[in-house]
């Protein structure tokens, strides 16, 4: 019985080793941080008039269209080891929600398509134009999850993690994701 409890011990002690080991293999993928799993390519078209002032002379309209590069993926950065299970060759991993991580918006992708100005008023200024692509960038920004940018981001994390978790070796694997919401990109 004496030397049952060493080797017992030494067991015990190497399995503890081994789990923490898988785990830290696992965590590897929070190295990457944020990881964008889908970009979208999406079309704003901005328009605007001023006529509805009664003390201006003439109308003025403008219609502005842009293309925005909207990037949306997983923070692996917020992960720990209480979000893994590991139990043999099956593992439960609990993800963030996806996030919008960039949305660009490149200065030769911005057009205008049709502007009027009446004789007696100015054209629409810089800062005018500038006001109008935040405002449409800030449409942009609203309408990222029901373009389905971000259920297309959480799909291909899922994706690449599973595919990530088989060539670790395990052959059961449940990925889920959080139901903490994570900050949107302002």
């Amino acid at each position: 019985m004496r030397r049952f409890v060493p080797y017992m011990l030494l067991v015990v002690l190497f399995s503890c080793k081994n789990e923490h080991k898988e785990i830290s293999e696992v965590l590897a993928f929070k190295e990457m941080s944020e990881l964008a799993t889908v970009e979208y390519i999406v079309t704003k078209i901005v328009k605007a008039d001023d006529n509805q002032t009664w003390f201006k002379l003439g109308d003025r309209k403008i219609l502005m269209s842009c293309e925005a590069s909207i990037k949306a993926g997983i923070d692996f950065s917020v992960i720990n080891e209480g979000d893994i299970t590991i139990d043999g060759k099956s593992i439960s991993v609990v993800l963030p929600k996806a996030q919008l991580i960039s949305l660009n918006i490149r200065p030769e992708d911005v057009r205008v398509e049709y502007e009027e100005t009446g004789f007696f008023r100015d054209e629409f200024s810089t800062a005018e134009r500038d006001a109008l692509l935040a405002q449409g960038e800030k449409q942009i920004k609203n309408s990222v999850e029901s373009l389905g940018v971000l259920k297309a981001a959480e799909t291909n994390a899922s994706l690449f993690i599973s595919n990530y978790l088989k060539i670790l070796g395990y052959s059961r694997i449940h990925i889920r994701f959080s139901d903490a919401s994570m900050p949107q990109l302002k």
